[in-house]
């Protein structure tokens, strides 16, 4: 028996029975509006159910026009579509699992200009202003629920997940902040849940009772105005009586000001709502957000704080997790860390959605080799993320791969990445690849730096060139001076840092390089401190203010620090989409100084001499930190393919070092395996 036993109890509905108690929670994707879309989604979901997933739920499907995300996105309304969605659930089906539509109306949320909500109030976070839909355009939208169901029903699929949360239509109805309605579905309580009430009903009498009903309820809502926890169990009551199979817990709405989901979160952080929600149903309940790995999901139900566990991005990260826990190999899992930048960044610039760690997912039909034509000799001259996910994926087609490393340890821009507080999970990324390496027989030389001539003595076919970067030094007057550091001398030599700094680059490893020294190094917070994050995101877990939002208790930085950029545009604009907001609020929450349109004048004993504005003005820190980012190091590379004739490939930041990317690193030596 896997040591992960609780997760694989089967768990017995009315009507069926799912094979283990993990859900794979829905995520749009992109494929869904993609050409091709659904043989690809068919192959993303199938990859999925093949290795363990025991419920499916699909990225959300609009019931009607004016619920779609955008113009194009899908919706399920017409016999017509549902053969396409066949091409999935037939895929799905072939592996024992079982799969459910989500029917995702986005209210005021949606990207077009025929938005509609419960009332005429524009979303912080869309261009459109929404109409108030009428009471005759209410009683077509739970028609419009109900015909969708029944129609994905029709597709084969075993169930419907009603998305109550996020802040989407029905959630709009349900708080305050968005409801200001005089008629019977807006003021009290019962009447702003109405909606929610008869789309339920409405769905139930059209599929019938062997149909799963999964309710998508915002627990915690996470905004002013939000629902209060007496309001969250009424009306989890209403829809058990109404018929609802299992309910979902939904954590914050999309214009929510706090993480949910985002790398710095801690494992597990919401599940304590689910906890405090389950006694008050007799029907299974899901808890989710930022549980990634199978320990924790079996923690959680066998602590009885849950039924089933949601996890959505780790099944992005490996379609195998599943199986590899059921066979207690989960030092083989390649673990979610919770980025952000390929899956939901790429989703919300209308990408295709894909995943750092994994970039084969949801492009599955790009890679399905398995073997390479021509076994090769291949060395990967250096071991960051480009060259590690190509020695990787070459050893797994078949070639003969050996890693020379000149450092005593792999991962390149990772061991920076690691030390930042709040981004503890790139150590997971590097335990993987250390577990790879040895699985497929990676011949790997660490403390071994190479020559051309050592290399122009061996007999591989192919060189593969992840030589990495290094920190760009500015031409600023006194940048020599011993007052000066990379962030290379302070992330990983832990070089002395004074306490007051002055970081010249206003990019990703700036803010990184901000958040690691505004900590005190005595006390530095971890992932796991669950109650810090809550006092300084404002997370009441009591539940006894609307919305569970309090006021945050944000500890100062420990050093007084600026941050500088030359650039007049606001710092961190280049962070990713969906987490960079989040990398700002810490920073000025702690009190970082932040100045954009620095000109860097010179640097001396007394600090940093800058103009701002034509002002000039001298910034009195003991130190001075660069991350104004960095260049390529490939001279190796360039030197030995004018002496050598063999394959040469130059990927990761030793080809292009606009920005230390490790989404484009792996992705580019994935890709380059599968070309070789």
């Amino acid at each position: 028996m896997t040591k992960y036993n609780h997760l694989f109890e089967p768990l017995k509905l009315k009507h069926t029975t799912l094979k283990n108690r993990v859900l794979m929670g829905s995520m749009h994707t992109g494929l869904e509006e993609a050409k091709n879309g659904y043989k690809k989604m068919a192959k993303f979901y199938g990859e999925r159910a093949k290795g363990g997933v025991g419920l499916i739920v699909t990225g959300g499907i609009a019931p009607n026009f004016q619920g779609r995300v955008h113009p194009f996105a899908s919706q399920l309304s017409f016999p017509w579509q549902v053969k396409h969605h066949k091409v999935v659930t037939e895929e799905v089906h072939k592996y024992d699992s079982k799969i459910c539509l989500q029917i995702l109306h986005t209210g005021r949320y949606a990207y077009h200009p025929f938005a509609i909500s419960a009332s005429k109030i524009k979303s912080p976070i869309s261009p459109f202003k929404p109409r108030a839909i009428s009471k005759i355009e209410i009683k077509k939208t739970i028609w419009d629920f109900a015909n969708c169901a029944k129609l994905a029903k029709k597709a084969g699929y075993d169930g419907v997940e009603i998305m109550g949360s996020e802040g989407y239509l029905i959630n709009q109805f349900i708080c305050k902040a968005t409801n200001i309605r005089t008629d019977e579905y807006g003021g009290e309580y019962k009447n702003r849940i109405r909606l929610a009430c008869e789309i339920v009903k409405a769905v139930r009498e059209k599929v019938g009772d062997d149909f799963i009903i999964i309710y998508r309820l915002s627990m915690l809502d996470l905004v002013k105005n939000g629902s209060t926890w007496d309001e969250v169990v009424y009306l989890g009551k209403e829809l058990e009586s109404l018929g609802v199979d299992i309910i979902n817990t939904g954590i914050g709405w999309h214009e929510t000001r706090l993480p949910t989901i985002a790398t710095m979160v801690p494992r597990a952080a919401f599940a304590w709502v689910t906890e405090k929600f389950k006694p008050h149903v007799s029907i299974p309940v899901i808890t989710t957000n930022r549980i990634n790995d199978p320990q924790t999901a079996n923690d959680l139900i066998k602590d009885g704080s849950c039924d089933m566990v949601s996890m959505a991005r780790p099944f992005l990260a490996d379609p195998d997790l599943m199986n590899k826990a059921l066979a207690d190999k989960a030092d083989e899992i390649n673990t979610c860390i919770g980025c952000n930048q390929a899956c939901l960044d790429h989703v919300f610039k209308n990408q295709i959605c894909s995943c750092l760690v994994n970039p084969k997912a949801c492009h599955e039909t790009e890679f399905e080799k398995t073997k390479a034509d021509k076994k090769k000799r291949i060395a990967v001259i250096g071991s960051g993320p480009a060259g590690l996910s190509f020695a990787v994926e070459a050893a797994k087609l078949g070639h003969e791969v050996t890693i020379f490393e000149a450092k005593s340890q792999i991962g390149g821009q990772f061991n920076i990445a690691k030390e930042i507080p709040g981004k503890e999970e790139f150590h997971e990324t590097i335990r993987y690849f250390k577990k790879q390496i040895e699985l497929n027989n990676i011949n790997l030389k660490l403390n071994t730096k190479v020559t051309i001539e050592s290399l122009k003595d061996t007999d591989f076919d192919d060189f593969v060139f992840s030589t990495g970067i290094e920190p760009r030094i500015p031409k600023i007057v006194g940048v020599e001076s011993d007052n000066v550091l990379t962030y290379s001398d302070v992330l990983l030599d832990k070089k002395a840092v004074g306490k007051k700094v002055a970081i010249i680059g206003a990019g990703g490893i700036g803010f990184d390089a901000a958040e690691f020294l505004a900590h005190n190094p005595a006390h530095k917070p971890t992932s796991l401190d669950k109650e810090a994050f809550y006092k300084e995101w404002g997370i009441n877990v009591e539940h006894n203010t609307p919305g569970a939002i309090i006021d945050k208790e944000s500890e100062k930085s420990f050093r007084e620090i600026y941050l500088l950029q030359r650039k007049e545009t606001k710092l961190g604009k280049s962070l990713g989409k969906t987490t960079g907001w989040i990398h700002r609020q810490s920073l000025v929450d702690k009190g970082i100084n932040m100045i954009k349109g620095a000109q860097y004048d010179k640097i001396d004993s007394e600090g940093l001499h800058i103009t701002v504005d034509g002002k000039k003005e001298i910034l009195k820190v003991d130190t001075i930190v660069l991350c104004a980012g960095q260049v390529s190091v490939n001279k190796l590379y360039e030197s030995f393919k004018e002496v050598d004739k063999r394959n040469c490939h130059l990927i990761g930041g030793a080809e292009k070092a606009f920005e230390i990317d490790a989404k484009r690193a792996i992705d580019q030596g994935v890709r380059l395996a599968y070309s070789i």
